[in-house]
């Protein structure tokens, strides 16, 4: 047995001993601290940027400096499972997206009977068939039915509606005339009863 493990411990020995296998060793323990301390500054960046907390990174880095270079691998495999999904950059551009969608959403109109959404260039709400808009006679361009005049072209919207009020008191007058007519006709009709009644006697 020991004539058989005696050359394998010469060889070993002399495999040790060569300077290429010593100076690769070297190398490679080299390569491993380096690995090592560059994850710890690689969990250091990362937690910057994703908490805005100035002790965690230092936490992190310090958790894998903590593990040795022989198990800084597990120390990395924890740190990928506690650190927080998303960064800071992420968090901002989905804030940004929400806000726009927010935007987008309350920049369409509602009935302001119906509450239903209407568009902006409608001019009656399709649900419960309330004037949202109307035409500018003169421009033909939409306008705001609660406007005085045209924001287009300066048309003053409110000629037509004392034209309308101008048209009332005629139908007014004109209804009284009709009740003053016919109470002269009734005087009339009744001065002649009296005018028969007078002749017949």
């Amino acid at each position: 047995m020991d004539a058989i493990l005696e050359p394998i411990g010469q060889f070993w020995e002399g495999f040790l001993s060569n300077p290429v296998v010593q100076l690769a060793s070297q190398l490679i323990v080299i390569y491993v601290v380096l690995l090592w301390l560059g994850t710890a500054y690689w969990a250091f960046r990362d937690m910057q940027a994703r908490t805005e907390n100035p002790i965690l990174p230092y936490f992190s880095a310090a958790l894998i400096i903590f593990f040795t270079p022989l198990l800084f691998i597990f120390a990395v495999v924890l740190y990928l499972i506690v650190r927080p999904r998303e960064t800071l950059a992420e968090v901002y551009e989905r804030s940004l997206a929400e806000e726009s969608l927010l935007a987008e959403v309350e920049k369409n109109e509602l009935c302001p009977v119906c509450r239903d959404r209407v568009d902006s260039e409608w001019l009656v709400c399709p649900n419960c068939r309330t004037r949202l808009n109307r035409v500018c006679p003169s421009c033909n361009r939409l306008a705001d039915p609660t406007w005085p005049l045209c924001a287009f072209c300066g048309t003053d919207f409110g000629r037509e509606g004392g034209g309308r009020q101008r048209r009332a008191p005629v139908a007014a007058s004109s209804s009284a005339d009709r009740e003053a007519d016919a109470e002269s006709t009734s005087d009339v009709t009744a001065e002649h009863g009296r005018l028969r009644g007078a002749t017949n006697t």
